[in-house]
């Protein structure tokens, strides 16, 4: 009898080591942002470790690697054994969203709201959901909800500015848009996102000087990110610094050869300045990508 209680002891040990190990591996990809790694790593923790706690991180790291139908299978078998957690409906939400079950996704995110009233991830996720549906009313409150809670949320304050820009509202949107870049100038230097909203919203109100800037900025913060470039290429064509927009427009395509907005502007320019078989290549493979579902950047 003590010879299979310490054989039980061992086991429930090596199973905890082994589980901890798959824990602190998984992490690690995670970290290194090798997702699938991760997700696979994760997966081996949720068979060896005794409880839930590899679950939501596994469905985090399914999403992150595109693998949308498993991450929602284990956010279904996490909710089975935890059907009030909150962070688990909001990432169901964010996955049922990409899937394109838009209905869903709300059922989801309103769920973890009223399990944990005001819970901040849900409400902007919900938000953001109602800005792509242009339900621009409802976005905006639930963003000045959040503002309200926590005045330095700058996502929050960067989408308000959104929602105002698309209404036209342009000096609610400029006071928030401000505030956003305020916030995260000093204290959140990986944020990029607010300066290239912004230069797209002083681009449209053919303010080309401010854009570029704030576009430079997005780029400098960010440098993956094609959208960045391509917004400070468009900025010099408008001011008429056609050579000098092709080095950003080229940074685009190199980052994203699947972006066709760059390619139709590479080949206005190329044009102008009498590279013409130049610009029929970027016209053409414009052309091609074209045809293929618009992807919003």
């Amino acid at each position: 009898m003590l010879l299979v209680l310490l054989s039980f002891s061992w086991a429930l040990l090596a199973e905890s080591g082994e589980c901890r190990a798959f824990l602190d591996s998984a992490r690690k990809a995670y970290e290194a942002r090798s997702y699938e790694l991760a997700a696979a790593d994760f997966a081996r923790a949720a068979d060896a470790c005794a409880g839930s706690e590899p679950l939501l991180p596994l469905a985090q790291a399914q999403l992150m690697a595109r693998q949308l139908e498993p991450s929602l299978q284990t956010l279904e078998r996490l909710l089975k054994l935890e059907s009030r957690n909150a962070d688990a409906l909001k990432l169901k939400g964010d996955v049922l969203y990409l899937l394109g079950r838009e209905p869903e996704a709300e059922q989801a995110l309103q769920s973890a709201r009223t399990i944990a009233p005001g819970h901040p991830p849900s409400t902007y996720a919900l938000a953001r959901i109602y800005y792509q549906q242009k339900r621009f009313p409802q976005a905006i409150s639930l963003f000045r909800s959040l503002i309200e809670r926590d005045p330095g949320n700058y996502r929050a304050h960067d989408n308000l500015a959104l929602c105002y820009a698309s209404l036209q509202q342009d000096a609610d949107a400029l006071r928030h848009f401000l505030k956003a870049l305020d916030l995260v100038h000093k204290d959140h230097p990986e944020y990029d996102v607010v300066y290239a909203n912004a230069a797209h919203f002083f681009l449209d109100r053919g303010q080309y000087e401010k854009a570029f800037q704030l576009a430079a900025e997005a780029a400098k913060r960010n440098p993956a990110s094609p959208r960045n470039f391509f917004l400070a290429g468009k900025s010099l064509v408008k001011l008429e610094k056609h050579e000098l927009s092709v080095r950003w427009f080229n940074e685009a395509v190199r980052l994203d050869p699947d972006y066709r907005d760059p390619r139709y502007w590479l080949a206005q320019v190329y044009r102008r300045s009498g590279r013409h078989q130049d610009a029929e290549r970027e016209l053409e493979k414009f052309r091609e990508l074209a045809k293929a579902p618009r992807v919003t950047r």
